[in-house]
């Protein structure tokens, strides 16, 4: 499957990947996989997207929260990491993040209470870096008093040097409620209690969660559903067209000056650039072995009769030698395409990327063929986004797709939107920001909110005060479309917020059900897509909501509350899509990080340029739907040394 899910993906398909890769892993025996990788409580430093980063937090209650449901469901464990504030690879085995108590409440817990309490995960990974002063791993109070962990505990000791020795770090690691190590420093647990650090009961606890959670899973009474599955039951038709279905959903149009979808068969097309040819770098990171992987080149070849390659550079290469080949080959083809952008030479576990810009000379070698004045393309690849303002200011770039990493059938994937055998309705899942952003804020600042004081643009769609290049939630289609609510007459202009609290909560599998204040359900409003153009195409709707006087000041520019994905609408015909709206998402965070429903004006709107929008009023006394617990006085059994002042005891 893809590696990041590149649009705003339905929750059924999230649950058809989660069902497909359980049942696979259940049949190698992995009873816990540790590559869920649900990180969009982390701060989405652009530079240091690696994989599966830069989910917005909504995305955590829809395909997400789908994936994990189905993976988790007695199948495998899944574990979501790395908690919390895992922001850069740079240092990130010594690093201390200090966010501020609103950002804790508003932004970085929220997923992983989705993850964890909401669809109810087995297992978390601490993160290796430090929050508030405590290595993540050895902190009681994110762990013991906000949520449960599973984590690397090592670095406790050899890069934050928190304590003294590998012992120290064990004790306090497993005193915190770390129940499992991925490592080797846990063999101290012996001599730790023997010197009083930790208790043999705590160590019984951890054990007996640890073996709760394989009892969940049917490891110690079998599973004759998943004993009896064989190797014909992986790499399945079904298999093969979910993974293709994932790959072409996923893909972004950003720029197009009307040559795509291609209106007839070009005579000879000349793929250029390092993905041309590109097999496992579809995959990203930390993939599996895939039982095929169709390249570009590929998938160009049995679609069109004449294809020529050349690579011309490499991802972060400087060296030019290459380059007359491909300006040679480019010259005598009908439509030219370039494929290039990230790969993991430059994104990946540890690194950070050092600019923003396309790396190495890729650009030079786009620009030279632009000026061959063919019909050019350029595909991005990459978890990553790099600032595509040449391109954009190209006139002779004359479309723009984001492919992500899109996993064994990427090829065909973008041939077939290439081709308009599938239309493009794909989202970006993060902000495209300006080269210079990187240089504006810095790698380890753990704040969103914007300081003009200190020329602090601020991060994330909500804060950023700056000009994106591209924004969060833009796609283009091959078509256009009409909008009106379907609906919202149930929808009131003016509601008491003391009535909020007596709201129902969000049925679960068909059932009422009970549950914290933040889930129940605010309302659904319905949309009219009405395909106005003359291709048939999917339609992702985004619901925003914004206030400029609803709880404390400054105010986010808007937040996502809702999407859903209304499929393969044909020209002339209408879908109506639904947009649950949960009590939790029309909080903000107060000083104290409780998300809380204020009073004031509020707006709704469809898609990120406003296609529609709905005004309405809360008024009367605040309504706190969640609380975020207090920090507490930690005793620690060994010395300790905190990487901030005053912020713990003993």
């Amino acid at each position: 499957f893809p590696a990041k899910p590149t649009d705003t993906k339905p929750k059924q398909t999230g649950q058809e990947k989660g069902s497909g890769t359980g049942g696979v892993l259940a049949l190698l025996g992995a009873k816990s996989w540790n590559e869920v990788g649900l990180d969009s409580s982390n701060l989405t430093i652009p530079q240091r997207q690696r994989k599966t980063r830069g989910f917005n937090l909504q995305h955590a209650n829809g395909g997400i929260a789908g994936y994990l449901d189905d993976l988790d469901e007695k199948q495998i464990i899944a574990t979501c990491k790395h908690y919390i504030a895992n922001n850069a690879e740079t240092n990130r085995y010594g690093e201390n993040y200090d966010p501020t108590r609103q950002d804790l409440g508003e932004y970085y817990l929220p997923p992983f209470k989705a993850c964890m309490r909401d669809v109810g995960s087995g297992s978390l990974m601490c993160a290796y870096n430090a929050a508030l002063g405590v290595p993540m791993c050895a902190n009681e109070y994110f762990q013991e008093d906000i949520l449960r962990d599973c984590g690397a505990v090592g670095y406790i000791f050899t890069d934050h040097e928190f304590v003294d020795n590998a012992t120290a770090a064990a004790a306090v690691a497993m005193n915190a409620g770390t129940d499992l190590n991925c490592g080797n420093t846990y063999n101290n647990l012996v001599e730790a209690v023997q010197n009083g650090w930790t208790s043999e009961s705590r160590i019984d606890e951890a054990l007996d969660r640890l073996y709760n959670a394989l009892f969940t899973v049917g490891f110690f009474d079998g599973q004759e559903e998943y004993s009896n599955l064989s190797w014909s039951d992986v790499n399945l038709p079904s298999s093969q067209a979910l993974a293709y279905k994932a790959a072409w959903e996923g893909i972004t149009l950003i720029k197009n000056d009307g040559l795509l979808p291609l209106q007839s068969e070009p005579a000879r097309v000349a793929l250029i650039g390092p993905y041309g040819n590109a097999t496992e770098q579809l995959q990203g990171i930390y993939a599996g072995v895939a039982p095929y992987l169709v390249s570009p080149l590929q998938a160009a070849s049995a679609q069109w009769s004449s294809v020529d390659y050349a690579v011309g550079t490499q991802i972060n290469a400087s060296s030019t030698e290459n380059f007359t080949e491909a300006i040679n080959m480019a010259s005598s083809a009908d439509l030219v395409v370039y494929l290039g952008g990230l790969d993991s030479t430059v994104e990946r576990e540890t690194i950070d990327r050092p600019t923003l810009a396309w790396p190495g000379n890729q650009l030079d070698l786009i620009n030279e063929l632009s000026d061959l004045d063919k019909p050019l393309v350029v595909v991005q690849f990459g978890g990553g986004q790099v600032d595509d303002s040449p391109l954009l200011a190209n006139d002779n770039v004359k479309a723009l797709l984001w492919a992500g990493y899109p996993g064994q059938e990427g090829g065909n994937a973008i041939v077939d939107v290439m081709t308009g055998k599938q239309s493009p309705a794909g989202r970006l899942t993060t902000t495209q920001y300006p080269a210079e952003f990187a240089n504006q804020v810095g790698l380890f600042n753990p704040d969103l909110r914007p300081n003009e004081n200190e020329s602090y643009p601020g991060r994330t769609y909500k804060w950023y005060i700056g000009s994106a290049v591209i924004p969060f939630g833009y796609g283009l289609h091959y078509t256009d479309f009409d909008f009106e609510w379907a609906d919202h007459s149930r929808m009131h202009h003016k509601i008491p917020i003391h009535a909020l609290g007596l709201q129902r909560l969000k049925p679960h599998h068909g059932h009422e059900r009970s549950g914290p204040m933040d889930t129940k359900a605010f309302t659904t409003l319905s949309a009219c897509i009405k395909n106005v153009g003359s291709r048939a195409s999917d339609y992702v709707g985004l619901l925003f909501l914004s206030t400029m006087d609803a709880g404390p000041a400054p105010y986010p520019k808007k937040w996502l509350v809702s999407y859903s994905r209304a499929h393969d609408i044909q020209a002339g015909a209408s879908a109506t899509i639904d947009l649950p709206v949960e009590l939790g998402w029309l909080a903000r965070a107060n000083e104290e990080g409780d998300l809380v429903v204020y009073s004031g004006h509020y707006t709704f709107s469809l898609d990120i340029d406003a296609k529609i929008s709905f005004d309405f009023e809360l008024f009367g006394e605040p309504l706190v739907v969640d609380t975020l617990a207090k920090r507490g006085s930690y005793n620690f059994t060994v010395p300790v040394y905190p990487q901030s002042n005053g912020l713990i005891a003993g």
